[in-house]
């Protein structure tokens, strides 16, 4: 990343390999994770945590090749997906902290580890935070691509009788339906919470799985169950933070979780094991839009600024950019 800016800032240049310090391993990169929180970093709506230039990015997987004082030499060989600081990701050569990998599990690809990982672990740290009891109506917003096709794709085993979603093209829609949505709505206008209002027919919303933002957060409210609806907040799409106040909820008896933060991150975290077990046990399906080479960071970027993946854009050391 040579400055903050558009997608064209992410150049290919050859750097100098990383070392492993105490505690790290060096990993052979052969699937990147390409995320939505990193276009906003690379664009400087949220500031970055370094000055550039500096390698980019913050999740990899591959093979473990060398490993740092004080960890164990059996790693090496191993498969690992790792999180990094958001730094030194976009690499043929990634150093991470040891205690910052998972196993991949035997059978599961490393791309298909790189694209549940991440949301699918939020998905399931939503879930137990939603504490479903059964027999109630979710709301899944954004249900075709990311976080919202593990929810879609979870909900009812957590406990949901019935599963509205929401996603921005008939493609979308039909990937979501496919992944266990019951009704799915149009969210491409600003009057979507409406349609959700007639999909309901007159039933109310007892959990809601808000990633979109603005003021469509504050038209879901009245759809709402009084007294037990619940709102999780962990996305903003629309680029602005949910528009509920303290008296919003007041009025109706309803509850709104934040979910980020240290904390949050290390319940995250903690489940990317369970999910990457999952998804080798083939109860859940990983959402892969397309594997691009390393070199083509950029078009990562743009494909998911423009809102036209339908999945996990990942990157790849191993594959030739077609100029090549």
């Amino acid at each position: 990343m040579t400055s903050v800016g558009g997608p064209d800032v992410l150049v290919e240049r050859d750097v100098p390999a990383p070392e492993p310090a105490v505690g790290e391993v060096v990993i052979r990169a052969e699937a990147i994770g390409v995320h939505f929180a990193e276009t906003q970093l690379r664009s400087g709506i949220f500031p970055s945590p370094i000055v550039p230039p500096f390698v980019f990015g913050g999740e990899a997987a591959g093979t473990v090749v060398e490993v740092g004082e004080g960890v164990d030499r059996g790693m090496i060989g191993t498969r690992v997906i790792a999180m990094t600081d958001g730094t030194g990701a976009y690499a043929e050569r990634v150093v991470a902290a040891a205690a910052a990998t998972v196993l991949v599990p035997d059978g599961l690809s490393l791309a298909d580890a790189v694209a549940v990982a991440v949301p699918g672990a939020v998905a399931l740290t939503l879930l137990r935070a939603a504490g479903l009891r059964g027999g109630e109506v979710v709301l899944v917003e954004a249900a075709a691509s990311g976080v919202g096709a593990y929810l879609t794709q979870l909900a009812g085993e957590f406990g949901a009788a019935r599963v509205l979603a929401t996603a921005g093209t008939g493609d979308k829609r039909e990937r979501a339906r496919s992944f266990g949505a019951d009704d799915v709505v149009d969210h491409s206008g600003p009057d979507w919470p409406g349609r959700v209002r007639e999909v309901l027919g007159g039933a109310t919303l007892d959990v809601v799985f808000e990633s979109v933002g603005g003021e469509s957060a504050a038209q879901l409210l009245d759809l709402m169950t009084p007294l037990e609806g619940r709102m999780l907040c962990y996305g903003l799409l629309s680029g602005r933070p949910a528009a509920v106040g303290p008296v919003d909820l007041m009025q109706r008896g309803l509850t709104l979780t934040g979910c980020s933060g240290p904390a949050w991150l290390g319940r995250v975290a903690a489940a990317r094991a369970e999910i990457l077990e999952r998804a080798a046990a083939g109860t859940v399906t990983p959402v892969v839009d397309s594997v691009l080479p390393l070199g083509d960071a950029a078009l990562a970027h743009e494909k998911i600024e423009k809102r036209v993946a339908t999945g996990k854009v990942i990157l790849a050391p191993t594959v030739r950019c077609s100029s090549d």
